[in-house]
């Protein structure tokens, strides 16, 4: 099988390297996720403008961490966790809370029927537990709440398949790992 690099800002497209300047001024690096999807600037420049808009939605930045941590577990996408895991911590959570999110098991109210219900969405291909959508709704949500969740689901998908697809080095502290009974 054929092994997908990570490539430099000079093996993409100019379109591409735009958008590496870009993350590279924003955040101080284009993560290796990042770099890879941008062998396809349309890609790329899909992806950043998606996750972008959903900074403006209902949902705050913690949350929106939270939803990132849960999909990620259930995908087993080590790349995401170990980014996640560091996003979360600069949001305010501490390394117990992460274990906790992505275990889809909070003390917090509302924030536990968002995690139940996407992870609901992520492990049953968007077939989400009746239940846990009534408790979505139950906990203060609409839908449009719920039509970005699954936006957010989404996003994060897309980037745990990349790295399924790729095993492109994670260039991230590694996140701990949950024991199977955790799950």
């Amino acid at each position: 099988m054929k092994t997908i690099q990570v490539p430099t800002r000079d093996q993409v497209s100019e379109a591409s390297q735009v958008l590496f300047d870009q993350l590279q001024k924003r955040s101080g690096k284009v993560p290796n996720l990042y770099a890879t999807v941008g062998y396809s600037a349309t890609a790329l420049q899909a992806f950043l403008q998606f996750d972008e808009q959903f900074n403006h939605g209902v949902f705050a930045a913690k949350e929106r961490e939270a939803i990132a941590l849960v999909v990620s577990q259930v995908n087993g996408c080590n790349y995401c966790l170990a980014a996640h895991t560091l996003a979360a911590k600069v949001r305010g959570f501490n390394l117990d809370d992460t274990l906790a999110i992505r275990r889809a098991e909070v003390t917090d109210g509302k924030l536990n029927a968002i995690l139940q219900l996407a992870k609901s969405i992520a492990e049953n291909q968007g077939h989400a537990e009746s239940e846990l959508v009534e408790n979505f709704f139950a906990a203060g949500y609409d839908e449009g709440a719920l039509m970005e969740l699954v936006g957010l689901v989404t996003v994060r998908i897309f980037t745990n398949y990349v790295y399924a697809l790729t095993n492109i080095p994670v260039d991230f502290p590694a996140a701990p790992v949950l024991a199977t009974a955790e799950l």
